[in-house]
């Protein structure tokens, strides 16, 4: 018994295809997300936890855990900054004393 008229094997493939693709992509999007977690975290520890780390030093981290969060998510740089951004310059500021 073959396919029924009017029916291509090819479409179902290629929504199968699709409907994948979407979800390797929303899988990869949640490990980033976990990744900027991470990051972040070892970010603001390292800043308020290593008394022996220069405020140039923190700054370079920071550019750093910038540079690797736009790679992950290209385009988003508005939302690092409204997210992110808050929290590390609380940390700064609370760790070097500066306004």
């Amino acid at each position: 018994m073959g396919a029924e008229p009017g029916s291509d094997p090819a479409a179902g493939r290629t929504q199968t295809d699709a409907r994948r693709a979407r979800v390797q992509e929303e899988w990869q999007e949640q490990q980033n997300l976990r990744r900027l977690q991470v990051m972040m975290q070892f970010l603001l520890a390292s800043i308020a936890q290593d008394r022996t780390m220069t405020v140039d030093e923190a700054a370079q981290l920071v550019a750093h855990t910038r540079n690797a969060a736009l790679r992950m998510f290209p385009g988003r740089e508005m939302a690092y900054n409204l997210l992110c951004r808050p929290k590390i310059q609380r940390a700064m500021r609370e760790r070097f004393q500066i306004q």
